[in-house]
């Protein structure tokens, strides 16, 4: 570690330069004012202080654009005073002056260990708006760029904070942008937009991460692909409400930033308080799967990973939805357990009232009229089977028709004395609220106490509308989501073994912040196989395989109405963290047998799904699509080459197999259950002649650019093909 102190201009230090995994991140310290981003994307090798300085002088802008005398140097935290007029990094007022900052360096560590990344911790002030300033910028040894700050008052009156933006540049080369939207059942849906001047900004407001969130926000190379094209991208790592935005100006100046959505008046720093941002993460490579693989390594790298092969998970929900029935529940679990499962969840309906979805929550007591000797007899049968039991709970949510609502209506969260517009039936619960945190937290504490809790499905059932503090009304969803990470947090601390799922309506709660205190999301309430693969593919750019619930749903997807085959759905299943949402006591026998397969399938190819590098070809079909997972040594690899609609070519053309060793030799062939083409071709007897149990040996680098021929597939189908080096 080294420590810079504040520097006259004609005795700058060189710029710091951090290096991780293929990333540099330069940063200019010079001159007394917040950090600047000199470059940030592909290493550049090693650079000495003389070049360093000759880098810093190349990157200064030419004095023109006369918002100021001088260059605008635009800051991890823009600011006004420097001659910024985009987005400010700092938004807020101490009666109404102050506005405007002008932060000065105190000091800054550097902590960089060599080829690993580093840290620089930035001490700053503004002595007029009585502010201190510490900012944190991190080069991760996966290559992220990871920020936060800390806004302290050191004044004599409260100072108002109404945003924090934490921003990183990209080159003018970046002139796509790529972002997500959705809806409940269609959550993370890709668009692009052109990377034009002015401001494109994605606002969430919805008290959680949200189905329409902006997920990434990535900024690339016109057509950059999955495997092509230079990529950068952000992700604020905040389970609230949020803000993210692409920034260009007339100045040549573009940004990508990101932070929390304050609501007004949410944050007021009395005299000595502080505010601290999310943190906000930054990937970059050649590729959207290189900018992805940096977030899976980092969240792989951390102590509280899970470790343990992700077991196979039956959830009632779909099976049973609101129907306790004891011998029904023994039964589903006997079936479970004679396919393979692994870990048995009983979902919504087991406590108070809660025979249906408009009554109940907020009372945490198992129900005597659904389970008149207590959940012992369920849990009994199940760990007598050799299951893990799990448990569905809604902790931050309360019906008006519960005993808790009716005992205490001032939990309730609302704006003022006017109550909110209910949604599902639903309030909020005022987590910060002391006496009602602590109420959550006794109940739910006594619950894993008192039963083989191994597991908690942890549901988010509705938008944040009118979420005020009683009595005053203020703001609360900054409040809100803090206290439901003390929440989980304390929860985890006192129950170390047992694992949280995040589920809100499926995947209206998919976040880096969340991801620091559960285990896994709930991808989408929507188990249709088809939709599946696109909602799929699409979180798994931001968190891996293993951290993403992937079930197999009944032959009739309960939330579109459609048929797939079993062989669709749970090859759709397999790439992620493996489960069943199906009543099992109705299945024929075949599809038994053949759930079994699959499900041994998932068992033996876990290690290498929630270990190696997922991977996405870029292929010119839009009707067919082939990803897959390459172990980190390149060793072996499996396929899923998928078809989504009817294809304009007949038969399809090769496809190729990213992500393999070059020079290495393959043996490539189809991979059981998922080894049978399903298409006319099939039907009429016309075999693929390499598709045989021995298949061919190739080089990776064959694969890579000329490929294999791919079978003739039916829409709504899918095969898989397994790479396993030769030698």
């Amino acid at each position: 570690m080294r420590t810079l102190a504040p520097q006259p201009d004609s005795e700058n230090p060189p710029p710091v330069h951090l290096r991780a995994a293929g990333v540099s991140l330069v940063l200019d310290l010079a001159g007394g004012t917040l950090p600047r981003v000199l470059h940030w994307g592909a290493d550049l090798g090693g650079l000495g202080p003389a070049a360093l300085d000759a880098l810093r002088l190349t990157r200064r802008p030419q004095p023109i654009g006369f918002s100021v005398d001088g260059p605008v140097e635009v800051s991890v935290l823009p600011e006004q005073s420097a001659g910024w007029l985009g987005t400010p990094g700092l938004a807020g007022n101490r009666d109404g002056a102050h506005f405007s900052t002008a932060f000065r360096v105190s000091g800054a560590q550097v902590t960089a260990p060599g080829g690993t990344g580093g840290r620089v911790s930035v001490r700053a002030g503004d002595d007029a708006a009585g502010l201190d300033l510490q900012l944190t910028i991190e080069l991760t040894a996966a290559g992220l760029v990871r920020q936060a700050a800390t806004l302290t008052n050191r004044g004599a009156t409260p100072f108002a904070v109404d945003a924090v933006h934490l921003t990183l540049p990209v080159p003018p080369e970046a002139t796509e942008l790529l972002d997500f939207t959705g809806h409940h059942l269609r959550e993370r849906s890709p668009q692009r937009t052109p990377f034009t001047q002015g401001l494109r900004v994605r606002e969430n407001r919805t008290g959680r991460t949200g189905y329409d969130s902006a997920h990434l926000l990535v900024a690339g190379t016109e057509h950059f692909g999955n495997r092509s094209g230079e990529v950068w991208g952000v992700h604020t790592a905040w389970s609230g409400n949020h803000r993210t935005f692409a920034e260009r100006t007339f100045h040549s100046v573009s940004l990508l930033g990101c932070g929390e959505l304050l609501l007004s008046g949410e944050v007021l720093l009395a005299p000595g308080e502080h505010y601290t941002t999310p943190w906000a993460y930054g990937s970059c490579g050649t590729g959207l799967d290189e900018l992805s693989a940096r977030f899976h390594r980092e969240l792989r790298a951390r102590p509280h990973h899970p470790s343990a092969p992700r077991p196979v998970t039956l959830n009632t929900w779909e099976a049973v939805y609101f129907d306790h029935d004891l011998d029904r529940l023994r039964a589903l679990a006997d079936a479970a357990a004679a396919v393979g499962a692994e870990r048995f969840v009983l979902d919504d309906g087991w406590f108070g009232s809660r025979r249906d979805d408009r009554r109940g929550l907020g009372d945490w007591y198992v129900s005597p009229q659904a389970w008149p000797d207590g959940l012992g007899p369920l849990t009994s049968h199940v760990t007598g089977l050799g299951l893990e039991f799990g448990l569905w709970v809604e902790p931050e949510m309360i019906n008006e028709d519960s005993d808790l609502a009716r005992a205490h209506p001032e939990w309730i969260m609302a704006a003022g004395d006017r109550p909110p517009r209910t949604a599902r039936s639903q309030q909020v619960l005022d987590l910060a609220r002391p006496e009602a945190y602590a109420y959550v937290l006794a109940r739910l504490d006594d619950l894993l106490g008192a039963h083989p809790i191994g597991y908690l499905k942890w549901d988010h059932n509705r938008d944040l509308v009118d979420a005020g503090h009683r009595p005053t009304g203020r703001a609360g969803v900054h409040g809100q989501t803090l206290a439901a990470y003390r929440l989980m947090d304390e929860l985890r601390r006192r129950h170390p073994g047992v694992e949280i799922e995040s589920c809100s309506s499926g995947g209206g709660r998919v976040d880096l912040g969340i991801l620091e205190r559960t285990d896994r999301v709930w991808v989408s309430d929507c188990i249709d196989a088809l939709e599946r693969q696109q909602i799929q593919r699409w979180t798994n750019a931001l968190i891996p395989l293993e951290l993403m619930g992937t079930h197999v749903g009944s032959g009739v997807a309960h939330t579109t109405g459609r048929r797939h085959v079993l062989d669709f759905r749970a090859g759709t299943a397999l790439f992620g963290h493996f489960g069943i949402e199906w009543d099992l006591t109705a299945a024929s026998a075949a599809d038994l047998d053949r759930l079994r397969a699959w499900t041994a399938l998932y068992k033996e190819l876990r290690p290498l799904l929630h270990s190696g590098t997922a991977v996405h070809a870029d292929h010119p079909d839009p009707a067919c699509h082939l990803h897959g997972v390459v172990a980190r040594d390149a060793s072996d690899a499996v396929f899923a080459l998928v078809a989504t609609a009817s294809s304009a070519l007949y038969p399809p053309g090769p496809v190729r197999l990213p992500g393999l060793d070059p020079g290495a030799v393959y043996r490539v062939r189809p991979q059981p259950p998922g080894d049978l083409p399903d298409g006319n071709a099939h039907d009429w007897g016309v075999e693929l002649p390499w598709w045989t149990p021995g298949g061919v040996e190739l080089p990776g680098r064959v694969l890579a650019r000329a490929g294999v021929q791919a079978p003739v597939l039916y829409p709504e189908r899918l095969v898989l093909l397994r790479a396993t080096r030769v030698g």
